[in-house]
C-alpha cells in the first residue's frame, strides 16, 4: 500500500532513534551500492540501476522486472532500496493480502499520476506466485503501457508461476544465493556501523562460523540471530559474542561440521553407507547433521542419485526416478522446504530392496575394456546404410528381432573376445527377481537353446 501519514511517521522515528527498530532493519541498504551479493545484477546500466536513475536511458526506459530467488537473499530490499532512491512514485503491495481491487485501484492512481503531474509509478509486488491467473492479468495493460513499473518478486520458478505474456514483458532477474563471504561482510558491517551495534561487541571466528550455519544463506536471519546473542552478551557485560552465548540464545547447539574439511565427506559418507545398510533412522541422522551444518542441498541430492543406482538398482526400478524427482525439486524450492524432500528420498532409499548388480555389471565391463578385451564388432551388427557396406558383408545375415517369435533372434552380439561373458548377476532381491528370471530366459534363447 501507499505510505500514509502514520508509516511516515513511523519511518521518521525509526531515522531519529535507529535502536528502537530491529537491527535487520537497521541495516538494510540505502543504496545498490549497500547491497550484498547480487553483483551480478548492479553492474552499470542494468536494469535496477536503471531504475534508480542511475544511467538513465531516455526513450529506451526502465523495463519492469521480476526477481526470483530463495527467502533472505534480498528481494524486498532491493525493492526498498529503490523506494528510497527513486523519485518517482512508490506503491508496495503483497499477494498475500491484496487481490484484483487493490491492484486496479494502484493502476488507476498510477494513470492519474502520470497524466496530472508526471509522475510515474513503481508497483512493489511480493509473492507474485501467489496470484492467480486471472489476478496477474490484471497487470499486464498496466506493464504493458508502463503505466507502471513492476518489481514483481517470487521464490517460486516463474515458469511454473507466472503467466506467460506477463514474463514476455518483464526482464527475468534470478538472484543467487548468499554466500558465507557476504554475509560475514554484512555481519562485520553490522558490528561496527553507526546504524548496527557500534562496536559494542566482538564476534570470534567460531561464534561467527555459528552463526554463518544458522543463517543458511539468509540476511534476515543472520542479523536476528546476531543481534539476539548480541544482547544477551551486554546484558551480561560480556566484551565479545562467544561460541556459548549464541548457543543459549538461538537454542541451537554448534554441529561439529565442516563443508570444507574431513566431516564433509565423512558424513556424506556415513549417510550413504546407513542407507545400504537400510537404517533409516542413522540415515535421517546423517542428513539432519548435513542440513543443520548448511550443506549445498544440491550435494546431498546428487550424493541420494548415485546411491539410487549403485546401491538399490533393479530391486527397487523406482528409486533413481524418487532420487531424481528430489533432485530436480530441491533445485526448485531451496532451504528450508527441501529438508522435506530429502527427507522423503532418503527414508525411501533406506527401506527399499538392496541389489548392487548393476554396479558390479558395468565394473566388469570396465575392466575388460579397459584391459584391451574388445576385439572388433561381429559384421552383421556393424553399420550397412552407406553404399558399398554390403560389398563388405557389413549387416549381412543380421536376424531382426522384431520378426522372430518371441522377440529374440538366436545370433551373436558381443566380440568374439567376449562372447560368452556374463557381466549381469542379478539378485533375487526385491523386483530384480523379475529381472533374474528374465535375464535366465533370454540367455538361454539368444544360444538358440529355446
Amino acid at each position: 500500500m501507499e505510505p500514509d501519514l502514520f508509516t511516515a511517521a513511523a519511518e521518521e522515528r525509526q531515522e531519529k532513534d535507529p535502536a528502537g527498530s530491529p537491527l535487520a532493519v537497521r541495516m538494510r541498504p540505502r543504496t545498490l551500492d549497500e547491497v550484498v551479493g547480487q553483483k551480478h545484477l548492479l553492474k552499470p546500466g542494468s536494469p535496477l540501476r536503471r531504475l534508480v536513475g542511475d544511467g538513465g536511458g531516455g526513450p529506451a526506459g526502465a523495463s519492469s522486472v521480476i526477481l526470483w530467488g530463495p527467502p533472505g537473499i534480498g528481494k524486498t530490499t532491493l525493492a526498498y532500496v529503490v523506494s528510497k532512491a527513486t523519485d518517482k512514485r512508490f506503491v508496495e503491495l503483497s499477494a498475500i493480502t491484496a487481490g484484483v481491487k487493490e491492484v486496479r485501484a494502484v493502476i488507476e492512481g498510477a494513470r492519474r499520476a502520470v497524466g496530472g503531474y508526471g509522475k510515474e509509478t513503481v508497483l512493489f509486488l511480493d509473492e507474485i506466485h501467489r496470484f492467480s491467473k486471472a489476478q496477474q492479468d490484471s497487470l499486464l495493460p498496466a506493464v504493458e503501457n508502463r503505466w507502471v513499473t513492476l518489481i514483481a518478486a517470487t521464490t517460486e520458478n516463474p515458469y511454473f508461476s507466472i503467466i506467460s505474456p506477463l514474463l514476455s514483458r518483464s526482464l527475468l532477474l534470478t538472484l543467487e544465493p548468499l554466500t558465507d563471504d557476504d554475509l560475514r561482510g554484512l555481519m562485520a558491517r553490522a558490528l561496527t556501523g553507526e546504524r548496527g551495534l557500534g562496536g559494542a561487541v566482538t564476534l570470534p571466528a567460531d561464534a561467527e562460523a555459528h552463526l554463518l550455519r544458522i543463517a543458511g544463506g539468509d540476511a534476515r536471519r543472520a542479523l536476528t540471530a546476531l543481534e539476539a546473542a548480541a544482547g544477551a552478551a551486554i546484558a551480561k557485560g560480556e566484551p565479545e559474542i562467544t561460541l556459548q552465548t549464541v548457543e543459549e540464545t538461538v537454542d541451537r547447539a554448534a554441529v561439529k561440521y565442516d563443508r570444507d574439511g574431513d566431516q564433509h565427506y565423512d558424513v556424506a559418507s556415513a549417510l550413504i553407507k546407513s542407507i545400504r545398510g537400510s537404517d533409516v533412522d542413522a540415515a535421517l541422522h546423517y542428513l539432519a547433521r548435513m542440513i543443520e551444518a548448511g550443506e549445498d542441498p544440491r550435494f546431498i541430492a546428487r550424493r541420494l542419485m548415485i546411491s539410487a543406482s549403485e546401491d538399490i538398482g533393479l530391486a527397487d526400478p523406482n528409486a533413481l526416478p524418487i532420487a531424481v524427482a528430489a533432485a530436480q525439486a530441491v533445485a526448485m524450492i531451496g532451504f528450508p522446504e527441501a529438508a522435506l524432500t530429502l527427507s522423503h528420498a532418503t527414508i525411501a532409499l533406506a527401506l527399499a530392496p538392496k541389489s548392487n548388480a548393476a554396479t558390479t555389471a558395468i565394473g566388469a565391463a570396465l575392466a575388460d575394456v579397459r584391459g584391451g578385451l574388445a576385439g572388433s564388432v561381429p559384421p552383421h551388427l556393424r553399420d550397412g546404410h552407406y553404399k558399398g557396406a554390403a560389398k563388405l558383408g557389413h549387416a549381412q545375415g543380421y536376424v531382426y528381432p522384431h520378426d522372430v517369435p518371441g522377440g529374440i533372434a538366436a545370433q551373436q552380439y558381443a566380440p568374439d573376445a567376449i562372447h560368452g561373458k556374463q557381466y549381469y548377476e542379478p539378485t533375487r532381491y526385491g523386483a530384480e527377481a523379475r529381472y533374474a528370471d528374465v535375464v535366465e530366459r533370454v540367455r538361454a534363447r539368444l544360444k538358440g537353446d529355446e
